[in-house]
């Protein structure tokens, strides 16, 4: 299954962490000595975003450099073999290298240039096998550089997975960044700010849950209407004997206040989960959008938590049965495999990409699509959604078996029209392709191949 499980055992998906809805915001605005960085990925200070990609599992990542009209021509790779970054490439405790596997964007620093948080949960440290690391890469005039790139101070233990997912934001609602790091056995550390290239960070707190849950996913974003930054961790649970998908909510503040674990799927766990916070229905809350790809004979689902004033509420369940929604519900689709959010027709409220890569297309199995799901005063529903596949008119290329269209979007306006666009890839090899937004919608007319993936952080 091409889902961010193989994102996880063989390509990768990077952290979601800025397009929510308005809810993660892309820039700090705290008055300091330094002037932040205006966008968490601008990595060269010169005003435009940047786009930061994982690689296949190969202990690299590649940045892309952006200009006045989106992305641009130049790159540059990076790994542990790139001067001033700690550890050895390929040293890990099994047979790939996770350096790079996922990134978190931000100015740690405060200097006005974004850095990159950088995980890798195979790292081998000080003799630990798989003990993890997780290294800031600063951002500079030059843009990124591992000069002076520093790992996060933890005492080494083996099999820890340390840095197997990253995200940052501002937890404790100081207005400095944050940088919360879950490992692969046990618990979410969260680091506060500042950090500096001498390596010291502010305080750090452990938080672990008070039930089984084999951590696989983690999505920041504002639930609440206060100042903080919350989290969710996904993952495996177990109850009543039974593999379980859950969701472990941590509410953020100047005191971090660990919620309950609640079960999205109670028969059939999903290994690489996927999720957005966003406000959906425009109540002033942050929602969750998570992935349910086990759901139906795998025929997938996208299951929202509603926010509230103390966390999580009510919830529902978006598929491709629900009324309005183009195709029609199948075993083996995994609808939900990947999601961005983003108001992509303007209307205010902020609408959802689900890929579905397994969508049989003109008699194509596994020829992959997406869908754009609306919100709205009720929230998601399947009303006014569109579908995107390689048939589409406009679309590059003709559907093909197995090509997976759909396994990465991303929600963003990558051309700078002030539209949302839709950026779409099979893959971490192939051109990505721009579908553009337009005043009412995204549209398939003008759309483009790009040497960009969909798993930048958003």
């Amino acid at each position: 299954m091409f889902t961010r499980s193989t994102v996880r055992l063989a390509l990768a998906t990077a952290t979601a962490t800025s397009l929510t809805g308005g809810l993660l915001t892309l820039s700090v605005s705290t008055a300091h000595a330094a002037t932040p960085a205006k966008y968490v990925d601008d990595f060269n200070g010169d005003g435009y975003r940047d786009y930061a990609a994982a690689s296949a599992f190969d202990g690299k990542f590649v940045v892309t450099y952006g200009t006045a009209t989106g992305p641009g021509t130049v790159t540059k790779t990076f790994s542990q073999a790139t001067s001033g970054v700690p550890g050895t490439a390929g040293d890990s405790g099994g047979y790939v290298d996770a350096f790079g596997e996922d990134l978190a964007p931000a100015d740690f620093n405060r200097d006005g240039y974004a850095d990159l948080a950088v995980g890798d949960f195979t790292e081998n440290v000080d003799g630990k096998v798989s003990s993890g690391a997780v290294t800031i890469l600063w951002g500079s005039a030059s843009g990124l550089t591992g000069t002076s790139a520093v790992r996060l101070k933890i005492t080494p233990s083996s099999h820890r997975g340390f840095g197997k997912e990253i995200e940052a934001g501002d937890f404790n609602g100081d207005g400095k960044t944050d940088l919360a790091v879950a490992d692969g056995i046990e618990a979410v550390r969260i680091y506060r700010g500042g950090f500096s290239k001498t390596g010291t960070t502010g305080s750090v707190t452990k938080h672990v849950p008070n039930a089984l849950l084999e951590l696989a996913g983690m999505v920041a974003g504002k639930v609440t209407k206060d100042s903080a930054t919350d989290l969710f961790l996904l993952g495996q649970g177990y109850h009543d004997d039974k593999m379980t998908q859950d969701a472990w909510f941590i509410r953020g503040g100047s005191t971090i206040q660990p919620g309950k674990i609640t079960t999205y799927n109670g028969s059939n766990p999903d290994y690489s989960p996927t999720g957005v916070v966003a406000d959906f229905n425009k109540d002033g809350y942050g929602d969750l959008a998570v992935g349910d790809t086990q759901y139906n004979g795998k025929a997938g689902s996208v299951v929202v938590w509603r926010g509230g004033s103390t966390g999580p509420g009510t919830k529902y369940r978006v598929s491709q049965a629900t009324s309005g929604v183009a195709t029609a519900a199948s075993p083996r689709e995994y609808f939900g495999t990947s999601l961005s959010a983003g108001d992509t027709n303007g209307d205010g409220y902020p609408d959802l990409a689900v890929g579905v890569p397994y969508e049989t297309v003109s008699s194509m199995d596994d020829a992959g699509g997406l869908h754009v799901l609306r919100g709205g005063a009720s929230g998601l529903t399947g009303a006014n959604s569109q579908w995107f596949s390689r048939a589409t008119a406009g679309v590059p290329g003709s559907p093909s078996q197995y090509n997976n269209f759909g396994a990465m979007v991303r929600v963003r306006d990558i051309d700078r029209d002030g539209d949302k666009d839709v950026l779409v890839s099979s893959d971490y090899y192939s051109p990505g392709v721009l579908l553009p937004g337009t005043g009412s919608g995204i549209t398939g007319s003008g759309a483009q191949e790009l040497n960009i993936v969909a798993s930048f952080p958003q």
